[in-house]
């Protein structure tokens, strides 16, 4: 088997940058300085018996690599410390991470309360799958914590939110939903992505289950995708663990050693776009081509003193309003976009290079226009993710961009 690199007493003291690069590393018998990359479907025993013991998961034995494998659990393993998480599990994409958090929990007659305010994947699962299913699902206004005391007086089985939300940067004060969940007999789940395991501790605040994207920024190089929920231990084991055996979201050994290199230099990636988002965003509020900028590090946000409280930076991504000719003006922000030579058009975020969207028609085109019009969605807003790129470099060929507006 291999040996871990760090003892847990040893682990417990560093920092968070010490642990992106080490924590959870195993070596095998032949001492390697990377991680292995054990690309495996499987493994062997010595004998009938060991076979048989190996089944009777108590953990200490590798059997199939859709249930565990060494490469997956070191990046388990450091992305738990980061966290702050008792157990963590990694699985094949952000959305087999929600997917599986919500559906191991829940059962038919159960409700949930949501954020209204969600990615469009995660939107479809709340308020099309669930009800399949006879979960009944009420969604609020996620900055209303008078909304999420009515929806939740009744009783609920779990919450669901995201904060910052995809893409209008609502804050949702995670505190205080966990206390009403909790006080209405159920759990909270917090989609963290855009504020990523170094701005915002979702577990720290009260919520029992995170989860992520990886493919965002913890591998942020496009490479890869990849998901993980951390929680407790007995939730991973009771209600996540043979869901997660049985239904197969598992990650790929290949992905999870890209996405072990991807920690190595999170904290570097987010800290750089952190300040760029940052600049780009003072930029944009004084320009006279943007209407409205929604970014948590500014003081202009609505809810920048919430922000300020749960976060430590404000992001690396930057949600704005183009102004056109009339209010709406799709064509004029098809004309910015398209004018951006460095900025790529994509609907991905977190990477090294800048990516930009227009939400409306691409990650929350299957809502409802009357739908797109309350969260904040109109068809002036783009969303821009911030990369690596040199900062006086983005914020010229932003300004270049919007003269063609």
């Amino acid at each position: 088997m291999p040996k871990p690199i760090l003892p847990p007493e040893l682990a417990a003291e560093l920092s968070p940058a010490t642990l992106l690069v080490r924590g959870g590393s195993e070596r095998s018998a032949y001492e390697e300085t990377s991680e292995a990359l054990f690309m495996t479907s499987g493994f062997v025993y010595g004998s009938a018996a060991e076979a048989e013991a190996a089944f009777k998961q108590d953990g200490s034995r590798y059997v199939y690599s859709r249930y565990r494998n060494p490469t997956v659990t070191m990046f388990e393993e450091r992305l738990r410390l980061i966290e702050g998480a008792e157990a963590c599990r990694a699985t094949a994409s952000g959305m087999a991470a929600v997917f599986a958090a919500l559906l191991c929990k829940l059962r038919a007659g159960q409700r949930v309360v949501a954020s209204r305010a969600l990615f469009g994947s995660c939107h479809y699962i709340v308020a099309e799958l669930l009800p399949r299913w006879g979960i009944e699902t009420v969604q609020v206004d996620g900055r209303d914590l008078a909304a999420w005391e009515t929806a939740l007086a009744p009783g609920a089985a779990l919450s669901f939110c995201e904060s910052p939300s995809n893409p209008a940067m609502e804050i949702i004060d995670i505190a205080e939903v966990a206390r009403l969940t909790h006080r209405a007999g159920g759990i909270l789940v917090v989609d963290n992505v855009f504020a990523t395991p170094l701005l915002q501790k979702p577990l720290a605040l009260g919520a029992d289950v995170v989860v992520y994207s990886a493919t965002k920024h913890i591998d942020g190089q496009g490479r890869a995708l990849g998901g993980a929920i951390l929680a407790s231990e007995k939730f991973v084991k009771d209600d996540l663990g043979l869901f997660y055996r049985h239904t197969g979201p598992s990650l790929s050994p290949f992905n999870a050693w890209l996405l072990l290199k991807g920690l190595e230099t999170l904290e570097l990636r987010v800290e750089r776009q952190c300040r760029t988002a940052e600049a780009i965003a003072r930029l944009l509020e004084s320009h006279p081509k943007v209407t409205r900028v929604l970014y948590p590090g500014l003081p202009s946000h609505p809810q920048y003193e919430l922000a300020q409280r749960q976060m430590s930076a404000g992001g690396t991504v930057v949600a704005f309003d183009i102004g056109g000719d009339k209010p709406g003006d799709k064509e004029a922000c098809f004309r910015f976009l398209d004018a951006l030579k460095l900025v790529d058009i994509s609907n991905n975020l977190g990477d090294s290079k800048s990516l930009i969207t227009h939400p409306a028609t691409t990650t929350h085109s299957r809502l409802k226009p009357e739908e797109r019009e309350a969260l904040g969605i109109g068809d002036a807003l783009v969303r821009l993710s911030a990369g690596l790129e040199g900062e006086a470099d983005l914020i010229a060929d932003i300004e270049r961009a919007l003269q063609q507006v």
